[in-house]
C-alpha cells in the first residue's frame, strides 16, 4: 500500500510538470536556422519555429512575410502563404493576412527550405541566382500569433 501510494505521486507528480515544457517556447535563433538550412541543402529543416515579421509582399497571388525589412538579406527567412490560405485567411478573420501578421512574432510549423532565385534581365531569366530560405505555409492552422 505505500509503495503504491508513493507510486501514484511519482506519476502525478511527472504529469503535472509536462503543461510547463510544452506551453514553455523559446525564440528561434534565424541565423543558425538558416546556416540549418544550407547544411541539409536539397532536404528541408522541419520544426516549429518563432518568426517576427517585420516587413511583408505579393506576388502572383502569394503572401510573403519577411522578418527583414529587406527580403533579400541572406538573414532573411519569408514565410510564402499559397493562395488558398490566404482565403482562408481573409474569409475567417476578415483581414488580409499582409496587414494582419505585420510586426507581429509567429510561431510556425513547416519546412525551412533553401529557393532558388533567378535573377532576369529585360524579362529574360539568366542564368544568375541567389538563394532565399522560405517556410511555405498551406493552411492558417500551421501559423499562431505569440505577440
Amino acid at each position: 500500500m505505500k509503495y503504491l501510494i508513493i507510486l501514484s505521486i511519482l506519476v502525478l507528480s511527472a504529469c503535472s510538470s509536462t503543461p510547463e515544457v510544452a506551453l514553455k517556447s523559446e525564440a528561434t535563433n534565424i541565423i543558425q536556422l538558416i546556416e540549418q538550412a544550407k547544411r541539409r541543402y536539397p532536404e528541408a529543416v522541419r520544426g516549429t519555429f518563432q518568426i517576427p515579421i517585420k516587413a511583408t509582399g505579393s506576388q502572383n497571388g502569394v503572401v510573403y512575410l519577411n522578418s527583414n525589412l529587406d527580403y533579400r538579406e541572406p538573414t532573411n527567412i519569408t514565410l510564402a502563404l499559397a493562395p488558398s490560405t490566404i482565403e482562408a485567411f481573409s474569409n475567417t478573420y476578415k483581414i488580409s493576412p499582409d496587414l494582419y501578421f505585420i510586426n507581429k512574432i509567429l510561431e510556425v510549423t513547416g519546412k525551412v527550405e533553401r529557393i532558388r532565385i533567378y535573377l532576369y534581365k529585360n524579362g529574360k531569366r539568366t542564368r544568375k541566382f541567389y538563394f532565399q530560405t522560405h517556410i511555405r505555409i498551406f493552411s492558417i492552422n500551421q501559423i499562431r500569433v505569440l505577440g
